[in-house]
């Protein structure tokens, strides 16, 4: 039943510099709205000229992100569905400044302003408009927009300008500003300097934060507290400290022990109402304080983007490695990430050896030639070795490709989009997708998207997902070749699921009386893991990981 509730919005601004937390702090209050039975919808404001962050490079942007309805987001968006129950996001949720010229420019080519000239207020239009579309979509109490980078930016301009323009006109609109609160290491104390310019600059474009988040290592002192509030005119009941954590998910309770949630409410007029749904999330964090030293598996993360350290790599993979947490964690274990670069096997299969003293292995998705004979030979050593394997999307590939080489005798199997002349393309293009290639339609090209799957009973996938229908998302542009399907069906792979409408591979696995757990998927499940919901290919990692560890 549609809400019938008074619309709001609760803008999420930073200062002082960019990767702060904006998107946790966003996710966090989502979490303790959504647990006031409030429908709650988070969108992100990307300062950047791209049009989406699909043809961005992993190390440069982190992941790429993929809505059901097939849009190549940011990551953010990912960590506002992992801290939700039903908040889904899709292609309205992300807005970039390449998203808003090309429109603008758009309906100025085809005479949508009528010969008037074209100002800086179709900008702001435009962004408003994005806006209301997803409050509309959404049919959300609140909506969360978050403005990435920093205040200050030039690229920023027509966001807060949009933003201030909305309140003006009479929206319900809240803003939380969060700053740097840096602790020198000579100093050894807070200093808020710089989240005074901050909040400084944004008042400079006409806006007043109602609230102000001070990022620090420590939790904000009573001292420096009052200095903010004093020195920029903000309520000190209203300066609230975000401050570092082992743990993201302990942050929506921090807040909530802030009364942030409570107070907002206010702002808008809303009474806050006592429930017991965030009772499973504070029970599970509790239950990952206590986890046990030894309770910890150690799964190997074969990859490529290994070169720019472990900061760029969690940032690369985040969907998969909090995935891997999620659900490790709601078995009563830890996960520690070991990195392997697979380029080190092509080098030497001495180095393969490594891999042994590994709980579980995950060749995630990925593009390209570089690293692929190193990730085949890990997927084999996995294979003969017994140990725990998961295979996503060019995972999946690979796997494939391993198995035609090995199992079937096929030496020269591999995938078209590295040998376009293999006598056994096992993995070939999509026909569309050739076509778009040969077009140069790089941008938002992909099968991207969710898509469904009808899984054969009683396979390893089908007993996890516990249905026989299900849908997950995907972001490819190559795929099992049908010819050498039966093939490998008659050497003892499992096809455990199809895409109905065209009878693609999606799922692979082996019987569990060859291998403890031998599974791949085409599809990207890191995608709809939740916080208290685990992907189920994720959980049946885990379990077979703590199982042989037993």
């Amino acid at each position: 039943m549609p809400s019938k509730k008074r619309k709001h919005i609760i803008a999420v601004t930073g200062g002082v510099l960019s990767s702060l937390g904006k998107g946790i702090l966003t996710s966090s209050l989502a979490t303790l709205l959504e647990a006031q039975n409030n429908v709650v919808t988070a969108m992100k404001l990307d300062p950047y000229i791209n049009v989406d962050a699909g043809t961005m490079n992993p190390k440069e942007h982190g992941e790429v992100y993929v809505t059901d309805d097939g849009f190549e987001t940011d990551q953010d968006l990912g960590n506002y569905e992992r801290f939700t129950s039903n908040l889904l996001t899709t292609r309205h949720h992300s807005v970039t400044n390449g998203q808003i010229w090309q429109e603008v420019i758009r309906k100025e080519r085809e005479g949508y302003y009528q010969g008037k000239c074209v100002e800086y207020s179709a900008l702001t239009e435009e962004i408003i408009k994005r806006i209301k579309n997803v409050q509309e979509i959404s049919n959300a109490d609140y909506t969360l927009v978050e403005l990435g980078g920093t205040v200050g930016e030039n690229l920023h301009r027509w966001f807060l300008d949009a933003l201030r323009l909305m309140q003006y006109d009479g929206e319900s609109i809240s803003f939380i500003h969060m700053g740097l609160v840096p602790t020198p290491s000579k100093v050894g104390e807070q200093k808020t300097k710089p989240l005074q310019e901050s909040i400084h600059l944004l008042r400079g474009t006409g806006i007043n934060p109602d609230f102000v988040v001070g990022r620090s290592e420590q939790m904000l002192d009573e001292e420096r507290i009052k200095k903010i509030a004093r020195n920029c005119s903000i309520p000190v009941e209203n300066i609230i400290s975000a401050y570092d954590e082992d743990n993201i998910y302990k942050i929506p309770l921090n807040l909530e022990e802030q009364e942030l949630d409570i107070k907002l409410l206010q702002t808008f007029g809303e009474r806050y109402k006592r429930t017991k749904r965030l009772k499973p999330w504070r029970k599970l964090v509790d239950l990952i304080s206590t986890i046990p030293e030894e309770n910890s598996l150690n799964i190997g993360m074969i990859g490529k983007y290994q070169n720019t350290g472990d900061f760029t790599l969690s940032d690369t993979y985040i969907s998969v490695i909090q995935s891997l947490k999620i659900a490790a964690w709601h078995q009563g274990y830890n996960v520690k990430i070991t990195w392997v670069n697979a380029e080190d096997f092509e080098k030497s299969n001495a180095k393969l050896r490594q891999l042994k003293d590994l709980d579980g292995i995950v060749v995630p998705g990925g593009f390209g030639s570089r690293g692929i004979e190193g990730k085949i030979k890990a997927i084999s050593y996995a294979r003969r070795n017994q140990i725990p394997f998961l295979g996503l999307c060019y995972g999946l590939q690979l796997a494939v490709i391993e198995y035609a080489r090995n199992v079937l005798g096929l030496k020269s199997a591999n995938t078209t989009e590295v040998d376009d002349n293999t006598p056994h393309p096992v993995i070939h293009m999509l026909p569309e997708q050739a076509e778009k290639l040969a077009n140069g339609d790089f941008g938002g090209s992909m099968r991207l998207g969710a898509y469904r799957a009808e899984l054969t009973q009683d396979t390893i996938v089908q007993k996890l997902y516990n249905e026989t229908i299900i849908s997950e998302r995907h972001r490819h542009r190559l795929e099992v070749n049908h010819e050498y399907v039966d093939q490998l069906k008659n050497k003892g792979l499992v096809v455990s699921g199809i895409n109905p409408e065209r009878n693609l591979v999606e799922f692979i696995e082996l019987p569990q009386d060859k291998h403890p757990y031998f599974v791949a998927t085409q599809a990207h499940p890191e995608f709809k893991s939740r916080f208290l919901h685990p992907a189920p290919l994720f959980t049946g990692l885990i379990k077979a990981a703590i199982n042989i560890r037993h």
